[in-house]
């Protein structure tokens, strides 16, 4: 069973550090935060709905300060504007964790161009921009810095019915590898994590929408270790890797999963004996999540 434990960590491990989370608003993203500010960082968060943002500054307030700007990590201009800010305002990051993301299972042939575009660019284009933005302020400064991509398993397995999050995630596991490689010699790192099912509420509104659709990779019963994931275990290790405990690490990819990937069910590949009515009802559910996202996010 799960339980809550105390830090490991020193409470001002990460004082002097400035780290940026993308869809920092909700999810992982916004628990994350939390941990972060408590260890002393001071925390951005970017995302879409201002009211949400502001909910979660205030929520992840610690001993580090917390701040947040309404950014589409998809377009480049709007990401280039908003890291100066943070330049401007606050002095240089230390830090990135490329969080945002958008997902939905669905019958690959039933995809519109739309929703492929709408997961895809929010993962890799986003990530991509982030990640440029502050890089090449980085080198043009001389300053050292990490970059941290929350990614799934399934950038070494693939996943039948999340495809664009599949494809989209696995270039960004790519960029990871690629970018250590070539910003090594200015003092930039770069890894990801792979966390296993670590539940959030919109998340499981769109990947585990109705009974049927509960197989596969969000069902802590088919992870080894026999529960899911928790945020503070997460926040553990990404703690860990903003800290300056391993600099000699870049370009890895990490699994924290309770042993789901080894096992072999953390795909949903499970969902392959549901019918078209099945999938009707499914999408149904998940779109009545978005609209209430969508309502939340014009407030």
């Amino acid at each position: 069973m799960s339980k809550t434990k105390k830090s490991v960590f020193a409470p001002d491990l990460l004082a002097d550090t400035r780290i940026l989370i993308t869809g920092g608003g909700t999810g992982l993203g916004r628990g994350v935060a939390r941990h972060l500010a408590d260890h002393g960082a001071q925390v951005h968060l970017w995302g879409r709905r201002e009211a949400v943002l502001a909910e979660a500054a205030a929520e992840a307030g610690g001993p580090g300060s917390v701040h947040f700007q309404t950014v589409d990590v998809r377009q480049p201009d709007s990401v280039d504007t908003a890291m100066t800010e943070i330049w401007e305002q606050h002095g240089p990051l230390t830090g990135v964790l490329n969080n945002a993301a958008a997902n939905f299972i669905a019958p690959t042939k039933s995809l519109s161009p739309r929703g492929f575009e709408a997961i895809s660019s929010t993962v890799m284009n986003g990530s991509f921009n982030t990640t440029h933005a502050a890089g090449r302020r980085w080198i043009e400064q001389g300053l050292p810095g990490t970059v941290l991509s929350t990614l799934t398993t399934w950038v070494w397995s693939g996943s039948a019915f999340v495809v664009p999050s599949a494809m989209a995630k696995a270039a960004v596991h790519a960029m990871t590898m690629s970018l250590a490689v070539e910003w090594a010699r200015y003092g930039i790192r770069l890894n990801a994590l792979a966390p296993g099912p670590i539940p959030t509420d919109y998340a499981w509104e769109m990947l585990n929408p109705t009974d049927k659709s509960a197989v596969g990779a969000t069902q802590a019963d088919q992870v080894p270790m026999g529960r899911a994931g928790t945020v503070e275990e997460l926040a553990n290790l990404t703690i860990f890797l903003f800290s300056d405990a391993c600099d000699y690490l870049t370009g890895e990819t990490i699994a924290m999963d309770g042993g789901q990937r080894l096992a072999g069910p953390g795909t949903f590949a499970g969902l392959t004996s549901l019918s078209d009515q099945d999938w009707q009802e499914i999408k149904e559910r998940s779109q009545a999540a978005s609209t209430a996202a969508k309502q939340q996010r014009s407030v």
